[in-house]
C-alpha cells in the first residue's frame, strides 16, 4: 500500500506543475482496468527512456485505486 505521504508528494507536485496536473486528473477519471492498461504501456515506455525508478514507482502507484481515487479527489476532474 501507497503512503499517504507519498500521495501528498504527487499532489503537491501537481500542483506545482499545471501540465502533471491535467495529465493526472485524466489518469485517475479513467476505469481501473483502463487505466492499469494505460499505465502498463507506459511504464513500458519509460523502461525504454531508462526512467528513473522513482518514476515508475509513481507510475505503478497510479494504478492502485485508492491512490487514483485520493489524488483525483484533491485535484478534481478532468477539464471538458
Amino acid at each position: 500500500m501507497i503512503s499517504e505521504q507519498y500521495v501528498a508528494t504527487i499532489i503537491r507536485v501537481a500542483e506545482g506543475d499545471a501540465s502533471i496536473a491535467r495529465v493526472l486528473r485524466e489518469i485517475c477519471a479513467l476505469d481501473a482496468d483502463v487505466r492499469a492498461g494505460a499505465l502498463e504501456l507506459v511504464s513500458a515506455h519509460l523502461r525504454t527512456q531508462a526512467a528513473g525508478g522513482d518514476v515508475l514507482e509513481c507510475v505503478l502507484a497510479l494504478r492502485e485505486d485508492a491512490v487514483a481515487r485520493r489524488i483525483a479527489a484533491h485535484l478534481g476532474p478532468p477539464a471538458g
